[in-house]
């Protein structure tokens, strides 16, 4: 039975560091190998700061994954969605291997980050570093309590996992995507609270949804609490965290899910709206700068690169 990656469906950390790199010519090989030793890496790390709750991701950007592993290809995998709308726009970036690093330990992600460089080596190219934590009780830098509608329990890996019925070579795997959205704050304190809140349709201090026929048709909740045809929630699982400094801020968007449909519907949902035009307005007050499309491995498909 296939094994997940363990950082996938792991409860929310206080740090994150997420490294986005891109592979080097000729260097699959070496790449390969290196990929299948990182799960041990992790767990040696993880056993020796066990206080941190230390968890880890490995994936494979879509237009990398034939290179690295040629052997098959899981069914759904495609290109990141680029949609734009006005001024409203997803960008595309390209990123051959997406590791994720998190914990309750700045300290310790660095420590790992430090050995997963090295470990790479030569063979690839350091295109983005974020570093990331955990704000107040669980919200982004708007204030607002972020990831709110994420399931619960085992629920998570049902949303977030490929099942055998789903595709059994790569069971247990997962569809990454991810977004560096960069807040405007300065726009969005100029609001008053209660403008703020009716972006969102829920309150800010209290968390509170707001009811059905209060939302605004262009709520950022409007736009992503999507139904399919038998009335059911479209779900994904997101592990996003807030990032920055003095002189930028913003959202380092990540979802799971066991299809990349969920997530592009969402998307779509947001940019380009719908039948009426409505769209999320709460991209007037942020803006994705990144976008891009990775698979995430079961642990026994990582282990057969290294063979």
């Amino acid at each position: 039975m296939a094994r997940e990656q363990f950082g996938v469906c792991a409860e929310p950390s206080l740090h994150g560091y997420y490294l986005l790199f891109n592979a080097l010519d000729d260097n699959n090989s070496f790449i390969r190998q290196a990929l299948s030793h990182l799960p041990a890496l992790f767990d040696k790390y993880a056993d020796r700061f066990s206080e941190a709750n230390l968890a880890g991701v490995i994936a494979i950007g879509t237009n990398y994954w034939d290179e690295i592993y040629p052997k098959g290809r899981p069914k759904h995998l495609r290109p990141f969605p680029e949609m734009a709308s006005d001024d409203r726009i997803a960008p595309i970036c390209n990123y051959d291997i997406y590791i994720e690093i998190r914990s309750d330990r700045g300290d310790v992600n660095h420590i790992v980050a430090t050995k997963v460089c090295e470990l790479l080596a030569d063979s690839v190219e350091l295109v983005e570093q974020v570093r990331a934590f955990r704000f107040l009780d669980g919200r982004d830098l708007t204030g607002f309590v972020d990831g709110t509608e994420n399931p619960q329990g085992y629920h998570r890996r049902e949303i977030a996992l490929i099942n055998e019925e789903q595709d059994a070579e790569f069971s247990a795997g997962s569809y990454l995507h991810i977004q560096r959205y960069r807040h405007n704050l300065n726009l969005w304190n100029s609001l008053e609270v209660k403008d703020q809140e009716d972006v969102f349709a829920r309150t800010k201090v209290n968390n509170e949804e707001y009811s059905e026929e209060n939302k605004a048709p262009t709520s950022h909740i409007k736009r992503v609490n999507l139904k399919d045809s038998d009335g059911k929630s479209i779900e994904i699982l997101r592990q996003s965290m807030p990032y920055g400094d003095m002189k930028l801020q913003g959202l380092f968007f990540v979802s799971y899910c066991h299809s990349p449909e969920p997530f592009e519907l969402m998307l779509a949902s947001m940019i380009v709206g719908d039948e009426n035009g409505h769209s999320d307005h709460m991209l007037k007050y942020t803006q994705a700068e990144t976008g891009a499309a990775f698979f995430v491995p079961s642990l026994n498909v990582l282990a057969e690169l290294g063979k």
